[in-house]
C-alpha cells in the first residue's frame, strides 16, 4: 500500500514514519502543494495524503481518478478545500475528525491571553532589558462574555476553558449541545444576541456556505465596541477587509488571527526574505492590537501523534475492508459523515 504525501514538512514524518513501518505501509513525502501541476507526482500510488492547503479541485480529482488513485486521505478535520460534489463517485475521501480539541482550544486562549496582557509586547521589551511598563495594561478576563460561534469538540473546549476563568459564555450553534448549557453561565442564543453581547468573539466552527463571512462588516456593527475577534479555526469565516475597516475605526479592540483566508501560497513557509504582496495580511500584522501565528493552534506533540496513527488507519481500513468510518460523503446536496458504508 503505497500513499503520496503532499505539502510534507519535518513535523509530520516522525509520527507519520512510526505509524506506517507498524501498519505495513510506504509513504512518499512531497514537499510541494497538490495541485493541478504536481498531481501527476500521485502517478502509482493508491492514495494521497492532503493538509489543509492543498488543492482538490474538479481538475485535481479527475486526474486522480485518471490515475486510478482511489483515496483521498486528509490528515485534517476541516475539507472545504475539496469539491465534495466533484469527488462524489470519483474518489473516497477520508478525514480526521478529530485530533486534539485541547489544542487548538488551548491556542486560542494563549492568543487571547497574549493580546490583552501584552506578553508579546513585554517580552521584545524585557529582551532589551526595557523593564517600563507604560502601554501594557490589559484587562481581567473574569467576569467578561465570550462568545463562542461553533460547539463541536473545540468549542466545547474552550467553552471549559473560558469557565475555568470565571467567564460568561453565550454559544451559537446551528445543531447545540444542549448538556453544555446551564442557562445562566453558559447559555446558547441567536448569533444577533451573541454579536452585541460579547466581550470576546471565538470562532470554533467548520467552512460552508452558510458559515463564509460569518463576521463580516454587517456582522462588526452589531459587535460592542471594543471586540476582541478570535479566529483558529478557517480563515474565510472572517472578511479581513471589513475586519481591518472595523480595527482602524476602534470598533474592533484586537484580533487574535491563527489563520487567514488567502494563506495557502504563505502560512508554512518562510517569506521573511520576500516582500508580502498581500497588502491586507501586511496591514493586519502591522496593526499593534493584532496577533497572526501561521496556523499553528493544531501544532502539539499530541496532536500530530493522532493525526498521523488516525490517518494511516483510514488508510489501511478503507483497503482491507472497503470502507472507512471516517468517509465523507456528497448526498443530497451536502457533505455528511458516511453512516452505512457503502457512500459509492
Amino acid at each position: 500500500m503505497k500513499i503520496a504525501f503532499f505539502d510534507a514538512k519535518s513535523y509530520d514524518r516522525p509520527a507519520f514514519d512510526k505509524y506506517a513501518a507498524e501498519y505495513g505501509v510506504t509513504v512518499k513525502y512531497f514537499e510541494t502543494k497538490l495541485n493541478e501541476d504536481t498531481v501527476y507526482l500521485s502517478a502509482g500510488y493508491d492514495a494521497v495524503c492532503v493538509f489543509v492547503n492543498d488543492t482538490v479541485n474538479e481538475a485535481v480529482i479527475d486526474r486522480l481518478y485518471e490515475m486510478n488513485v482511489r483515496v483521498l486521505a486528509l490528515r485534517c478535520a476541516g475539507f472545504n478545500n475539496v469539491d465534495m460534489k466533484h469527488a462524489f463517485g470519483k474518489i473516497h475521501v477520508l478525514r480526521v475528525p478529530a485530533y486534539s480539541p485541547y489544542a487548538v482550544a488551548e491556542h486560542a486562549m494563549a492568543l487571547l491571553l497574549t493580546s490583552i496582557r501584552r506578553i508579546h509586547k513585554a517580552y521584545i521589551r524585557t529582551k532589551e532589558f526595557n523593564f517600563s511598563l507604560k502601554n501594557l495594561t490589559g484587562f481581567d478576563l473574569h467576569g467578561k462574555t465570550v462568545g463562542i460561534i461553533g460547539t463541536g469538540k473545540i468549542g466545547r473546549v474552550f467553552v471549559d476553558i473560558c469557565k475555568g476563568f470565571g467567564m460568561k459564555v453565550l454559544a451559537y450553534d446551528k445543531y447545540p449541545a444542549e448538556e453544555i448549557s446551564d442557562g445562566e453561565n453558559v447559555r446558547y442564543t441567536s448569533l444577533g444576541e451573541l454579536l452585541s453581547q460579547s466581550d470576546i468573539i471565538s470562532l470554533h466552527c467548520p467552512l460552508t456556505e452558510e458559515t463564509h463571512y460569518i463576521i463580516d462588516e454587517n456582522a462588526l456593527d452589531k459587535c460592542k465596541t471594543g471586540v476582541i475577534i478570535i479566529n483558529t479555526s478557517r480563515g474565510a469565516l472572517v472578511d479581513a477587509e471589513a475586519l481591518l475597516k472595523a480595527i482602524k475605526s476602534r470598533k474592533v479592540g484586537a484580533a487574535c488571527l491563527d489563520v487567514y483566508e488567502e494563506e495557502s501560497e504563505l502560512f508554512f513557509e518562510d517569506n521573511s526574505g520576500h516582500i508580502l504582496e498581500d497588502d491586507t495580511l501586511a496591514r493586519l500584522i502591522s496593526m499593534p492590537n493584532v496577533i497572526v501565528t501561521s496556523h499553528q493552534a493544531f501544532l502539539t506533540g499530541e496532536a500530530l501523534d493522532n493525526i498521523a496513527e488516525t490517518t494511516v488507519k483510514n488508510v489501511v481500513t478503507f483497503f482491507n475492508s472497503g470502507h472507512c468510518q471516517n468517509e465523507l460523503c456528497y448526498k443530497d446536496n451536502q457533505v455528511s459523515d458516511c453512516k452505512d458504508g457503502k457512500c459509492f
